[in-house]
């Protein structure tokens, strides 16, 4: 039942912002994308079925530091799109831009010992 719960309230608040994204304009919709909802339900849920607080503190540091790579998905997407690539093939090469991001940090990260 509790999974059941989880599902829906992430699901209201994706379609949330899709809605206020396509009514609202694109500066309410990317503010709520921008709040870290998703990493917030995941502390509640981790909390409520855990009560694990190193768990969701570790998760707090890796969210973090998983952020900066992150951000190659919102800066080369659009640059992509200006550039009349199609949007399909533009999403696809900005995934695999975060994707190289995040290995990229990660062999950084452990070069420095910090481990996530």
């Amino acid at each position: 039942m509790l999974t059941i719960f989880k599902v829906l309230i992430s699901a209201l608040a994706i379609v949330g912002i899709s809605e206020l994204a396509k009514r609202g304009g694109t500066f309410w919709g990317g503010v709520l994308a921008s709040l870290p909802l998703t990493s917030l339900l995941a502390f509640i849920w981790i909390y409520a079925e855990t009560k694990d607080t190193a768990k969701i503190s570790s998760l707090s540091w890796s969210v973090f530091w998983l952020v900066i790579p992150s951000l190659l998905l919102f800066a080369s997407l659009p640059i992509l799109l200006k550039k009349g690539v199609a949007f399909p093939i533009a999403l696809l090469l900005s995934v695999i831009a975060t994707a190289a991001g995040y290995f990229v940090m990660a062999m950084m990260l452990k070069k420095f010992g910090v481990t996530l």
